[in-house]
């Protein structure tokens, strides 16, 4: 009995801690940009820049405008550029209703009317982000100057047993995270980490098992590649329940609606430039070189020096690819 009531004060103090954390961090980091209403909750835009064609950036599949902290502010040297938060992610609200891929399109939609309702613009996505810049195309080619697909996932459009396997697995550790998070033990696991105590938050990690180990660390060098002043920012999403909700939310709908996304982005009207990463094998390289060749004026560009989020590894890459698409147009 004594365990027990240790225990509920533990726990206690964990939701506690958490709240006061949260509300904290509120007051630290407010929304930098807009926050437009697609129809029950609100998603998170940010803007910078002028000039025509605008660009739109849509992020990986637990990833948020932060994504392309670096890549944003050089685009908007030569035109108008926006990046977006979808739902649960960063600044943007918890989702109203369930998460299916037809409604991410719509919500992306929506975004894209109310920040560009009368001139073609460009569509930069990123992994998860290009199925839905490549179905929102498919749907109004009018309203896209060119789609610029930066390593697409083009392989888990075949859901295989394994894959399946993987993405339920995902969504458990990412129920177990948000669980964590609503406790205060992410929140106090990253503030060790970057206190310069990771013995314990490591510790806390390989209990998950030494795939979620790896993945965590393989993220956690991926954002070191971002700008410090970012740290702080993330630090602070990923301490809230609501970024792992969004997550397996996300991983449910890749898993669920396979079908409807090969449908979606089965074919495009479009010029589609796919930047590949150095380090995918020869069989993925073919077929984003034939996903680009599809398109008309579509090309193929190999990232040498990067892994999967090139946008970290040579934004001058990604860069200078949307500004020869803005010169192209002007």
């Amino acid at each position: 009995m004594a365990i027990l009531g240790v225990l509920v004060a533990l726990l206690a103090a964990g939701v506690l801690y958490q709240r006061i954390g949260g509300r904290r961090d509120a007051g630290r980091f407010a929304a930098p940009g807009a926050l437009i209403d697609v129809g029950g909750h609100r998603l998170h835009v940010t803007s910078s820049g002028d000039g025509s064609p605008a660009v739109l950036l849509d992020s990986g599949l637990a990833a948020s405008s932060l994504s392309w902290a670096v890549v944003q502010p050089e685009i908007a040297k030569f035109t108008r550029v926006w990046a977006y938060d979808r739902a649960g992610f960063a600044w943007s609200d918890v989702p109203s209703c369930p998460r299916t891929f037809d409604r991410i399109v719509d919500e992306f939609s929506a975004v894209l009317t109310h920040v560009a309702s009368r001139e073609p613009c460009i569509l930069v996505g990123h992994s998860f982000g290009s199925f839905i810049v490549r179905a929102y195309a498919r749907r109004h080619p009018e309203a896209v100057a060119a789609l610029v697909l930066v390593d697409p996932p083009t392989v888990w459009l075949t859901l295989t047993s394994e894959r399946a396997r993987l993405l339920r697995r995902g969504r458990r550790l990412s129920r177990v995270g948000a669980l964590l998070a609503h406790v205060g033990i992410v929140r106090a696991s990253l503030a060790l980490l970057t206190g310069g105590a990771p013995g314990g938050p490591r510790r806390i990690v390989k209990v998950l098992g030494p795939t979620a180990a790896r993945t965590l660390e393989r993220l956690v060098g991926e954002v070191r590649k971002l700008p410090p002043e970012v740290y702080p920012v993330l630090q602070s999403f990923w301490s809230q329940p609501k970024c792992f909700d969004a997550m397996a939310g996300h991983l449910l709908t890749l898993e669920r609606d396979g079908a409807a996304i090969v449908n979606a982005v089965s074919s495009c009207e479009v010029p589609v430039v796919v930047i590949s990463s150095g380090d995918q094998p020869p069989e993925q390289l073919d077929a984003h070189r034939m996903l680009a060749e599809a398109s008309a004026g579509g090309r193929h560009v190999i990232a040498a020096r990067s892994a999967h989020w090139v946008q970290f590894d040579e934004p001058e890459l990604v860069v200078a690819v949307i500004k020869g698409i803005v010169d192209a147009h002007r």
